[in-house]
């Protein structure tokens, strides 16, 4: 590995990582609607040590014949509809997340961005879709890899389960605050990190042979 590339890049095989959690009004990305979206990206210290960076969120208004599940509705407790909300549209959502992720990618000299998230399958169909839905050519993120936290924190912690894990891992957790996409990409990216450093804690990095 070459001294002069940042450790971010040199961590994960040049992969820059995001923390994102999608708030929606059912489970089909090309049916339903994004509703609320937010990005954590990440920095390394000189030690090697993985900390939460740059935070970006927005309330999303449904595009245009959106499906509003109302049961998707009631657990997030989302009004699509309030004026308070001061929502954009997924354009603007996502081009304003990709442009953060772009500078990371750069200024950590990485080659592309990687999601991390909890049940990343999700979050990366709904991201991936609206950016198509969008039009916007240039997305930032791989077009199928993921880390997904549910199954590092299964892993890790034994257990799947965001909250759960959060508490296992000595992160507070407020359950009211729960199912805000800014709220759970913090919470999220809280454990990413801590997993990452705790395996580096462990003697798991950087490689021995």
């Amino acid at each position: 590995m070459s001294e002069n590339k940042p450790k971010l890049a040199e961590r994960f095989r040049g992969f820059y990582p995001v923390v994102i959690d999608i708030e929606t009004a059912g489970f089909d990305p090309k049916l339903n609607a994004m509703l609320e979206i937010a990005a954590i990206t990440l920095k390394m210290d000189n030690d090697g040590w993985l900390s939460l960076d740059q935070t970006m969120q927005f309330n999303v208004e449904p595009f245009e014949g959106a499906i509003l599940e109302p049961t998707a509705l009631a657990f997030n407790g989302i009004d699509p509809a309030n004026p308070l909300r001061n929502a954009v549209d997924e354009h603007t959502a996502l081009e304003g997340i990709f442009k953060m992720v772009r500078q990371g990618i750069k200024d950590n000299d990485c080659n592309r961005a990687v999601i991390v998230a909890h049940n990343a399958a999700f979050d990366h169909g709904f991201l991936m879709t609206a950016a198509e839905r969008a039009g916007i050519k240039r997305n930032p993120f791989h077009p199928f890899a993921t880390f997904d936290t549910a199954s590092l924190s299964g892993l890790v912690f034994g257990q799947t389960v965001l909250a759960k894990a959060c508490e296992t891992a000595c992160i507070p957790f407020d359950h009211k605050e729960a199912h805000s996409a800014l709220y759970d990409t913090n919470r999220t990216a809280l454990l990413f990190c801590e997993m990452v450093n705790r395996w580096k804690k462990l003697g798991g990095w950087p490689l021995t042979c």
